[in-house]
């Protein structure tokens, strides 16, 4: 039998199932197999049809009448392995390495290894000590429509509110315990669409070039200054992610040029502003946009939470954690309206990338991490 307070073993068990996004079945058995025997009631849906059908798990263990909930949430899917490892994706293998032993698999940094710490911390919390639940979805790398928002839903059909929530996202840069994430900035894709009229190069005058319409409106938009940033948020950006016309003839003027266009935004604008904003320029060079908002930004003002968490991390590694709002989004930007929630987890250096790998001494101290602050909240 496992230790259940080994995280080690356990991730080792969640990354040996191939759960590519979006995530079903085995690695949802795994999780269920961990927690059932600690006393959780585990709450499996799925979401959504066909190949895009999300398996989801809610998982709650109620402590004494009235007492503190606090949750843990994460997501079990992990991006494609890729080519050029030198070990098994999915083979959660260690290995001795200077610093101490490794373990080595798609998702042990992103986040399969944080998830395995919070079911050993778990273990070693007494359920007297209040409530804990688990918000797991298998939709946090893919398009999230049927992941944490339907979990959100099924949580509030059933009154189980927590009062906290940590999220395990990796978000250590050099050394565990170096940062934790308080916000997120939100994120806009916009795809931009000039229509033309087809033609014979030589012959322009019957034709209706799109090009020099778009490539003037993204020239515009590329010059946009946004802001300079807030106190807790560095300066929004907008990029240029995409270009195409498709055109295979080289004396054919074409009919139709695309783009597509992402921002990454802070606490001084939503995403209906900007796509209005971008909406209006592209209109004055006959451009039409389609936006999509996947997320507004969110603080989670410094106070008693984000102190609650650096203490269980100074506590443990020395360090005191940067608060930082920078990097992508995560599905905080959902849960957030469930509760505060704050962001801590593995170090990212290898997340998404081959030969993803994560520390074993690092998965103890995040495993103490986490019942330290599980503990604290339930106090509180």
């Amino acid at each position: 039998m496992t230790d259940a307070r080994d995280a080690a073993a356990l991730a080792e068990a969640l990354i040996a199932c191939e759960s590519v996004t979006p995530a079903r079945g085995a690695v949802f058995d795994a999780l269920e197999a961990m927690l059932a025997p600690l006393g959780f009631e585990v709450h499996r849906f799925v979401a959504g049809e066909g190949d895009d059908a999300v398996e989801n798990c809610f998982a709650i263990r109620r402590g004494p009448t009235g007492s503190a909930h606090f949750a843990f949430a994460g997501h079990l899917d992990v991006v494609p392995a890729g080519e050029g490892w030198t070990a098994a994706p999915f083979g959660a293998e260690r290995r001795q390495a200077p610093g101490g032993e490794l373990l080595y698999g798609r998702g042990a940094v992103d986040m399969k290894g944080a998830i395995a710490a919070m079911a050993a911390a778990a273990a070693g919390i007494p359920p007297a000590a209040g409530t804990i639940s688990f918000i797991v979805t298998g939709d946090e790398e893919g398009p999230a429509v049927f992941g944490t928002r339907a979990l959100i839903d099924f949580i509030r059909e059933r009154g189980e509110i927590p009062g906290l929530c940590l999220v395990g996202e990796p978000t250590c840069v050099g050394r565990l315990g170096d940062m934790m994430k308080i916000g997120r900035r939100g994120s806009v894709n916009i795809w931009l669409t000039a229509e033309g009229r087809e033609g014979h190069v030589a012959y322009p005058h019957l034709a209706d070039n799109p090009i020099p319409r778009l490539v003037a409106a993204l020239a515009e938009l590329d010059a946009l200054v946004l802001d300079k940033g807030t106190e807790w948020f560095q300066p929004s950006n907008l990029e240029i992610t995409d270009l195409e016309v498709g055109n295979k003839a080289h004396n054919v003027i074409p009919a139709r040029a695309t783009a597509r266009i992402s921002i990454r935004f802070n606490d001084r604008h939503t995403g209906a502003g900007l796509a209005e904003r971008v909406g209006e320029i592209a209109r004055r060079h006959g451009v039409s946009a389609r936006p999509v908002v996947s997320g507004e930004p969110f603080l989670t003002a410094p106070g008693e939470f984000s102190r609650l968490v650096a203490a269980a991390v100074k506590a443990e590694t020395g360090l005191e954690p940067e608060a930082s709002t920078s990097g992508g989004t995560s599905d905080a930007r959902f849960l957030k309206d469930l509760c505060p929630v704050i962001e801590f987890g593995l170090v990212n250096a290898t997340m998404h990338k081959r030969d993803e790998a994560v520390a074993v001494d690092d998965l103890a101290a995040l495993t103490r991490i986490y019942r330290r602050i599980a503990l604290t909240a339930l106090e509180s």
